[in-house]
């Protein structure tokens, strides 16, 4: 027997035991290189040029999201014993939820075009060292686990809301982490609570018992917080439309202009049909080093984008959530005339930033309290939360420095006239 201990800033000793089977895969499937690739993508993308502590891992998060799908599956065993029949595959999915994560996490599914789900459940299907490990313990524990993951099946109901739903283990270990290394102090969740609430409904799906009505409240809170200070804050759009316009410089410029390597060059210019070495080559390593790289490019356009993210020179941005559309996109060509005018490339330096944030979805694997006898609606029992399901739209209108005070003058006429 032996006893592995991950010491985490949130959830302290991740202890794991190599007697216990579904245990010991996990630990297997922790030293997998597919996994390992997890400490080089950071959780948070580009968040570290507004937050400096924004730099843990992926790998960090999916340890985290383990041990809170383990804490909560041995708490609800209590209401069915029956749930431990299934510690492989939510131990499995909880784990490698995160595994087809591209570099920069999310980002790289907007700059690359990928989605990292669909890639998480090729990775668990194809790739030999974790197919190998998962079904070692279990005949069939890849396929179930990738069904989990890809299509929200599984033997019980409950296994499916822990990795995916409106409470998942996911959602409360990224809400806590990304508060604590960027500093915000909204992401302070009771976990305790929130676990000890999670009962089990008539129809063997996850529920709330009352006693947990303000912990989820805050919860839900905490979240709308957390995307409008952190998730969708100003020079975090700013940062993920730059390397956007990196990606898309680059493919534009095509293979016989810069230089990629060859995997590199697999997710520029042939990302729909990359290998599965090729995808588990890339990370923030490796972008990172591109795009430093392309700070020598023949092409003035490329350059001067990775310049200004390499050195942190970055673009300003405006709050035009308010306006109507028709003054967002006018506000937007003021800002490229201008900016031509001054002879930056508009291209290049103007753009949108467009996002739209649902705090709580009802409809999508929404929330229910169970007291024993009455079935309820988290949103019907709480006027909280019914206020929560009206989406919040951010509009970030991108542009140079050098041009601010002639642009605000020109929006302010704008607003004039159409007022």
């Amino acid at each position: 027997m032996s006893v592995r201990n991950y010491y985490d800033p949130l959830h302290q000793s991740i202890a794991l035991n190599s007697s216990i089977p579904e245990e010991k895969m996990v630990m297997e499937l922790i030293d997998s290189s597919p996994f390992q690739r997890l400490r080089r993508i950071k959780q948070l993308g580009p968040a570290y040029l507004t937050f400096h502590g924004a730099e843990s891992s992926r790998f960090t998060h999916s340890l985290g999201v383990f041990h809170l799908a383990r804490r909560a599956i041995n708490h609800l065993s209590s209401f069915d014993s029956k749930l431990n029949e299934h510690k492989f595959i939510l131990y499995g999915a909880a784990l490698l939820h995160d595994l087809g994560h591209g570099p920069l996490s999310h980002t790289s599914e907007e700059i690359f075009r990928i989605k990292h789900e669909e890639w998480t459940v090729k990775l668990i299907n194809s790739n030999q060292e974790i197919t190998m490990i998962l079904n070692k313990y279990g005949e069939e524990n890849s396929k179930a686990i990738a069904n989990l993951i890809q299509s929200r099946i599984a033997p019980q109901n409950a296994i499916v809301s822990l990795i995916s739903s409106q409470l998942d283990c996911d959602r409360l270990d990224y809400l806590m982490r990304d508060s604590y290394t960027t500093g915000a102090r909204y992401g302070q969740l009771d976990i305790d609570r929130i676990i000890s609430a999670m009962t089990i409904a008539p129809d063997g799906d996850l529920a709330i018992s009352p006693k947990g009505l303000m912990a989820v409240e805050h919860y839900l809170v905490i979240r709308n917080l957390m995307y409008r200070s952190v998730y969708n804050h100003r020079l975090n759009e700013v940062s993920n439309w730059l390397l956007d316009q990196i990606i898309k410089t680059a493919r534009k410029l095509g293979p016989k202009l810069i230089w990629a390597d060859k995997n590199m060059s697999e997710w520029l210019w042939n990302h729909k049909e990359m290998s599965l070495e090729s995808f588990l080559s890339n990370d923030d390593v490796i972008t990172g080093y591109h795009i430093y790289k392309w700070q020598e490019s023949s092409s003035n356009s490329l350059s001067n984008l990775c310049k200004r993210f390499i050195k942190r020179d970055l673009l300003k941005a405006l709050n035009i959530s308010s306006f109507s559309l028709e003054i967002r996109l006018e506000a937007l060509a003021k800002a490229r005339t201008i900016s031509e005018k001054y002879c930056f490339e508009a291209d290049t330096c103007c753009g949108l930033r467009e996002q739209i944030v649902e705090s709580y979805h009802p409809y999508k694997y929404g929330l229910r309290l169970w007291d024993g006898e009455k079935l309820e609606a988290l949103e019907k029992a709480s006027p909280l939360v019914e206020r929560l399901i009206e989406p919040n739209q951010s509009s970030w209108l991108i542009y140079p420095k050098e041009i601010e005070n002639e642009l605000k003058a020109e929006i302010d006429k704008l607003k004039i006239k159409y007022n």
